[in-house]
């Protein structure tokens, strides 16, 4: 196995050394991760500024560079240009410090890492731990992570190519197990913070609630809240489908 490791949250954070430790013993590890922290960025491409890449030494034995870019440049130099000769057969992103469960995914700079892969055929993880702290405990999300890849290794995905895995803040021996379930309706009640700086120029902190709206026994928010890892599988089609039907009362012809 050749496996790509990648995250949002920089080279530097514990989570990704968590997951590379994992991910090692599954095969050929490469890394490619952000130089510094790009949470929320979703699937930010840089096209108005070059993209460094730099071989790094952080993991012992491990090929792994940093990128001034976004998670998902990351992976679309991995693909172009680290790997351009070589086949990537697993992408690992993560573990994210933080929740992307339910409408998060739409603003994670690590799931769109590893949709980013999944758009390119490659099997993908994105793995978050419900802990922001940088000093978390990644012991049980290493746990997790271990199974779920070595399942997905001996089984391989059916019907998609990317699984959103979101673990719970609790000790492993606390987690009621895994769950494949959908995700939930949600949204963030946001307002601005409104200040001046030192020139009397006004600026804006973005604060916020999340706000869930469905936390029915199916969804992600519910097997976490309820100790179970949530493992969505998720993908870049938008299209709801079952509207199309709905509004054919929008079409015309020339």
């Amino acid at each position: 196995m050749r496996i790509l490791v990648t995250n949002d949250d920089g080279m530097a954070a514990p989570g990704i050394k968590a997951l590379v430790e994992v991910a090692r013993e599954f095969g050929q590890v490469i890394v490619v991760a952000p130089d510094s922290p790009q949470s929320a960025q979703g699937h930010a491409i840089t096209i108005s500024d070059p993209i460094r890449l730099h071989q790094v030494d952080i993991f012992k034995g491990i090929e792994s560079y940093e990128c001034s870019g976004t998670p998902v440049d990351c992976v679309k130099l991995a693909k172009h240009v680290v790997l351009k000769d070589r086949q990537i057969d697993l992408c690992l992103s993560g573990i994210n410090h933080g929740s992307n469960s339910s409408i998060n995914i739409i603003y994670s700079g690590t799931m769109s890492a590893a949709m980013e892969a999944s758009i390119e055929g490659i099997p993908s993880i994105g793995f978050s731990l419900l802990d922001y702290s940088w000093d978390a405990d990644f012991g049980p999300a290493k746990s997790v992570a271990r199974e779920l890849i070595k399942k997905v290794i001996d089984q391989g995905l059916n019907g998609c190519s990317l699984l959103n895995v979101n673990i719970p803040k609790i000790p492993e021996t606390g987690i009621m197990g895994m769950k494949v379930c959908r995700q939930a309706e949600a949204n963030w009640k946001e307002e601005f913070m409104e200040a001046k700086d030192p020139r009397g120029q006004k600026y804006y902190w973005l604060t916020g609630e999340f706000v869930a709206s469905d936390m029915e026994p199916d969804t992600d928010l519910w097997a976490l809240q309820n100790g179970y890892v949530s493992i969505v599988p998720s993908g870049h089609d938008l299209t709801v489908h079952n509207a199309i039907g709905q509004n054919k009362g929008l079409e015309s012809e020339v």
